[in-house]
């Protein structure tokens, strides 16, 4: 028996690792390292997969010390071929209200982590606070039903017909709390479930780096010409399809200058008409993810589905000015509060604003040194781990004995 510092804590991400690529998990990551440098006793709960699409178990289960914090995977199972999961996705996007047996169905015929499930009924009473995320995905949304007084969710909340479904709703309402990172994700919360559970606003941080290389970039993977960068997840769900489709429309249509850089997961599969102007660098270690972003006349984000969007971030903290799809009501405030982006609404505004990049690169380039500020003011780790550890605190109650290591 041995007593903690300022208490236990669990981040249960769905994927963990240095090899990791997404959103939730980077904050993930770092929260827990920003909780074990406070004095927390901290501990990451996770599957054994590193891609979200296949779930293949690739780390081996069981404990790890990796960083100084103790690292439990489990096996993630997918025990049918989906089938029915993607008949009943299908209709929850064509609009039909499901069951509760067919939510709970569609839930289930999916990947989970019966392993984790079961560490969560014998030792959620171990931890002070247990935070998980994204709510959609199954060891959130099963793992939060453990121990709700103890469980934190870090939403990820998008405006997806997935949010509305009422197998959600105790999620939303019934755990000790709710951490938003942006005012509109706050904002939708509220119109999906009028009676939340407890909940704060804490926003999410970005690293700042020290110094970028766009040079250096450019000659290690021998790119030259002005470029536009998308970073992240290659597939419909992130706008990547539509956004091939519209930048070949817009090059070809006013013969603009640039080429597509892309770096992340999932297949490219460009149009033929740009074939040739569209790179794919894959998964790039940090500093030059760094670099690449200093390196674009542009960053794109097609995503209507975003609860924060830290690429945006990186990108701005580069010098580099946005090109965003203003669908997203969180990539829509970012932009409209730090004047620092350009919205399009369609192929034709997304031309124009590729135009204007083109033509008139200096100010274009102008408008992102807001957008650098706007980082700097609101979205840097220490203010933000403020925020997230006075939460905890105050969405959970002490643990009142010491527990075994």
């Amino acid at each position: 028996m041995s007593p903690v510092a300022k208490g236990r804590i669990a981040f249960v991400p769905a994927r963990y690792g240095k090899d990791v690529i997404g959103g939730a998990e980077i904050v993930m990551t770092h929260l827990a390292a920003g909780f074990r440098d406070r004095g927390w006793e901290v501990e990451i709960l996770t599957t054994c997969a590193l891609d979200h699409f296949q779930w293949d178990n690739v780390l081996p289960a069981g404990r790890t010390v990796e960083d100084g914090i103790a690292v439990h995977r489990f096996p993630a199972v997918m025990s049918t071929g989906g089938v029915e999961r993607a008949r009943l996705e299908g209709e929850i996007h064509g609009g039909r209200s499901l069951s509760p047996q067919e939510q709970q169905r569609w839930m289930n015929d999916g990947m989970r982590v019966p392993g984790l499930y079961h560490h969560l009924l014998d030792h959620a009473g171990d931890y002070r606070a247990i935070v998980l995320g994204p709510y959609m995905f199954w060891p959130a949304f099963a793992g939060s039903q453990v121990a709700p007084e103890r469980s934190i969710l870090w939403t990820c909340l998008h405006d997806e017909p997935y949010a509305y479904l009422d197998l959600f709703k105790p999620v939303f309402t019934g755990v000790a709390g709710l951490l938003f990172q942006s005012p509109p994700e706050h904002d939708l919360a509220h119109r999906i479930s009028p009676r939340l559970a407890p909940h704060a606003l804490t926003g999410c941080g970005v690293e700042v780096p020290e110094a970028y290389d766009p040079e250096g970039f450019r000659e290690r993977y021998n790119i030259t010409g002005p470029f536009v960068l998308y970073a992240g997840r290659r597939e419909g769900a992130k706008g990547w399809e539509r956004l091939l489709e519209g930048f070949a429309r817009a090059t070809v249509r006013r013969d603009l200058p640039f080429s597509l850089v892309t770096m992340g997961g999932g297949e490219v599969n460009p149009p033929e008409s740009i074939k040739d102007r569209v790179f794919d660098v894959g998964f790039l270690p940090n500093h030059e993810r760094d670099n690449a972003f200093a390196a674009a006349s542009a960053y794109l984000q097609p995503s209507a589905y975003e609860a924060f969007s830290r690429t945006i971030m990186e990108a701005w903290l580069a010098g580099t000015p946005v090109i965003a799809n203003g669908a997203s009501a969180v990539v829509a405030h970012h932009c409209e509060a730090s004047g620092a982006g350009l919205l399009y609404d369609d192929d034709y505004e997304l031309e124009e604003a590729l135009a204007f990049v083109a033509q008139a690169p200096e100010a274009a380039a102008a408008l992102a040194v807001s957008g650098r500020d706007y980082v700097l003011r609101n979205y840097q780790w220490p203010d933000v781990l403020d925020r997230v550890e006075a939460a905890v605190l105050d969405m959970t109650a002490p643990q009142t004995a010491s527990v075994n290591p």
